[in-house]
């Protein structure tokens, strides 16, 4: 499936067993995945070089839009920053998409860091984004 492509440019990542066929195999199906490990055993750099490695197949380099949104999770984080919200700009109410929104109307991998960090109100809005609904509620 990605052959012929150039690793000059490639994030360093050296595959332990099966993950790079099973992340292609779970990006082609449109599956979630959830990536667990202790911090500092590589799971931010896989899922970058996977990002780097389906765009690197997708799409010439000019053409290439975001493929990898990564959130940093934490105590603070809400659903409103994961989701957008409207905001008011010269004096206009505008909305602006926050990076699940973003994702998922590029079709981009969002990467939710330490996701575990991130409270249970803020984390609800992802199950129905992840379960077979694929919807994101957005409330307004």
């Amino acid at each position: 499936m990605f052959e012929n492509i150039s690793v000059s440019d490639a994030p360093y990542y050296l595959p332990l067993a099966n993950e790079v066929e099973i992340f292609q195999a779970a990006y082609a199906q449109r599956l979630p995945l959830l990536l667990k490990g202790p911090t500092g055993c590589g799971k931010t750099r896989f899922v970058e070089y996977m990002s780097w490695l389906i765009q690197s197949q997708q799409t010439p380099l000019a053409d290439r839009e975001e493929q990898l949104i990564t959130v940093a999770c934490q105590e603070d984080l809400t659903a409103a920053d994961l989701v957008g919200r409207y905001l008011l700009i010269d004096g206009e109410t505008v909305w602006s998409d926050g990076p699940l929104t973003r994702a998922a109307r590029n079709g981009a991998i969002c990467y939710l860091d330490e996701v575990v960090e991130a409270r249970k109100d803020t984390t609800v809005i992802i199950h129905a984004l992840t379960d077979h609904r694929r919807l994101l509620p957005i409330d307004r």
